[in-house]
């Protein structure tokens, strides 16, 4: 089992930046795919951007692609910049075997945390 703990999320206006963070603990790899997926209401929940544990490449979507920066050290971040009212949603920090962006593929999940950009 994984356990998975989110933080830093906020209401910022638009323009700005906020910082996630996702911790890590149980029985974590360093061959784990870790991704941000985000939810907004109505709607279904979307890949952000994905890094294997052990480092090396990153796969952003598209409508966050040149903003957003996932990172990792001893835990997951995603660095949000320049932020939009459409990027408001619950944000999800999820661990898989797999670099995909579906989130099916991905068996441990954080709970989640509010992100909201005001216009």
């Amino acid at each position: 089992q994984v356990q998975l703990v989110e933080s830093g999320g906020g209401l910022v206006q638009a323009g700005g930046s906020l910082r996630l963070s996702c911790a890590a603990s149980g029985r974590t790899s360093s061959n784990y795919a870790m991704g941000w997926f985000r939810q907004a209401p109505g709607k279904e929940r979307e890949f952000v951007a994905a890094i294997r544990w052990s480092g090396g490449s990153t796969y952003y979507a598209n409508s966050v692609k040149g903003r957003f920066t996932i990172s990792r050290d001893n835990a997951l971040y995603l660095q949000m910049n320049s932020l939009k009212p459409e990027d408001t949603a619950v944000y999800y920090c999820a661990a898989g075997p797999v670099v995909v962006t579906s989130a099916l593929s991905y068996p441990y999940w954080g709970q989640g945390t509010q992100v909201t950009v005001s216009s």
